[in-house]
């Protein structure tokens, strides 16, 4: 394809990757008031974000898989379709559970949005190319960042509109995706005698999500040490086992394929992402409670306070994009990332609801700017070796465990969130003098209708116990770090052939 060719594609795919991020970041502001106005509790808000993440990982590797067997245009517009109708359902959902499984839903498009654009990318553009490519993704990214919390915060706060209008947002731009897409995105269907590995992606998301709701619900619903915690523990751990025994023995063609894993760079991209996605979600989806609660910022107000993150992000992702398609070097690039992120995430940890919103601000940009030479460029350094008959497979393995890491951290970070506000909370009741029992300390509180004696203490609690979740993240950071620095670089190739510039280096 021409660069005039690829550029009218490249409209589509990014109108369908802004829906897909939008879907989170317009809804970011708005948790707060919905898991008020639903009654909802610490752990419902928790997964609501949770149940997104694990749909969109149980999807991420199938429809990477699909892609080498079915066109790949059809693939992005069914995933379109997905998404808005999980949309729908969640704008008129009247309980949690309705709406956290409406979340699910969505996650199921977005998985194959977030999956699928990488591979349709891949599919057309050399790996020495897909840098500028990539640094229009970041931009997506970021501008999608800006906007959703903002769009949702005005929303939320407009009379007459509330936060079920949130859910609507995205459902135009989707449409706009579809048809934008059916005009220009033509890419030859090449069928490859693949076999989805439904039952072994069932098992990994099955054992992971009992062990995210043993971890979200214990010390709360049940006690740690009690049988119904066991039970859970080995329940999670034994289909988590089945799933490993079936992809190396039982799957033909396994939904992870452990051939992907003799590669080096594939191992500790791997790796990487894992932790990035524990420190990254597991800390900054909780900022919109630090703002709201901790700050008594209102949603809009909130919305605004992400500029400064998102901003480095943008001009992080272009300016390495472009750095990487002129020289074909990335190694340096993403180390450097990595290590803004490391000290972002960081500076984060001594937050509270004291600190100037100047240096809030700062360390957010900082952890901006490290995101954007990360993110789409460890999945480059991936895509770079692998065999075209893995493109789709290889791109989607990294997704899948940066989203799975993702919902580890959600799901872990925020029952330490839950447990450390309640006995905060509890702590200053009792300190002011005031009946323990008279505010239920495992509920979001609207802190605005708060008595003025009982605000500052749920203040308080919000913002230390969320610098604490910073701090548990930087560990996980440093993790990503140093798995990023054993990464060999390898030079990108200027052909979509199956010839890598280097041979990539075997594990064992």
């Amino acid at each position: 394809m021409s660069h005039r060719e690829i550029l009218g594609a490249l409209r589509g795919l990014l109108l369908a990757m802004f829906v897909a991020m939008l879907s989170s970041t317009v809804v970011d502001n708005a948790l707060p008031r919905i898991v008020s106005d639903l009654h909802g509790t610490q752990s419902g808000y928790t997964w609501i974000v949770v149940a997104t993440l694990l749909a969109m990982t149980a999807s991420t590797p199938i429809w990477g898989k699909l892609s080498d067997q079915f066109d790949k245009k059809t693939l992005v517009q069914t995933a379109l379709l997905i998404y808005v109708a999980g949309s729908v359902v969640a704008s008129v959902a009247q309980s949690m559970g309705v709406l956290i499984a409406a979340r699910a839903v969505q996650g199921l498009g977005v998985g194959g949005v977030t999956a699928l654009v990488q591979v349709v990318i891949a599919s057309m553009v050399p790996p020495r190319d897909r840098g500028r490519y990539s640094g229009y993704i970041g931009a997506v990214f970021a501008i999608a960042t800006i906007s959703g919390p903002l769009i949702g915060g005005v929303l939320v706060d407009l009379p007459g509109l509330g936060w079920r209008s949130c859910f609507f947002v995205g459902i135009p731009v989707a449409a706009a995706a579809f048809a934008v897409l059916q005009k220009t995105l033509h890419l030859p269907v090449i069928k490859r005698d693949v076999k989805v590995d439904y039952f072994g992606a069932t098992l990994i998301v099955g054992g992971v999500s009992t062990l995210l709701i043993w971890v979200s619900l214990a010390g709360s619903q049940f006690a740690w040490g009690s049988m119904t915690s066991f039970a859970l523990v080995v329940l999670g751990v034994a289909i988590l086992a089945a799933a490993v025994m079936v992809e190396l023995r039982v799957a033909s063609e396994p939904i992870i394929p452990p051939r992907l894993f003799r590669d080096r760079t594939t191992v500790l991209a791997t790796l990487a992402s894992v932790f990035v996605g524990v420190a990254l979600f597991g800390a900054t989806v909780y900022l919109s409670q630090y703002f709201q609660i901790a700050r008594g910022m209102t949603p809009t107000h909130a919305g605004l306070m992400s500029i400064a993150m998102v901003g480095g992000l943008l001009v992080s992702s272009i300016v390495s994009g472009r750095i990487i398609s002129r020289t074909g070097r990335w190694k340096n690039l993403l180390v450097g990332g990595m290590v803004l992120v490391v000290l972002g995430i960081f500076l984060l940890s001594f937050i509270d609801e004291s600190t100037p919103l100047a240096e809030v601000a700062l360390f957010q940009a900082i952890l901006g700017v490290g995101l954007g030479a990360t993110m789409q460029n460890m999945i480059l350094a991936v895509q770079n070796n692998a065999a075209p008959a893995d493109l789709g497979t290889s791109s989607a393995v990294v997704s899948f465990f940066r989203s799975m890491g993702g919902s580890i951290g959600v799901s872990a970070l925020g029952a330490l969130l839950a447990s450390r506000v309640a006995s905060s909370v509890h702590h200053g009741l009792v300190q002011a003098g005031i009946p323990a029992g008279a505010h239920q300390s495992n509920q979001i509180p609207n802190v605005r209708s708060l008595p003025a004696t009982v605000r500052p203490i749920f203040e308080h609690a919000f913002g230390t116990s969320i610098g604490e979740l910073f701090l548990v993240s930087t560990v996980f950071a440093v993790l990503a770090l140093v798995a990023v620095l054993f990464i060999k670089e390898v030079p990108l190739r200027t052909t979509l052939g199956s010839e890598p510039a280097a041979e990539p280096e075997l594990m064992g």
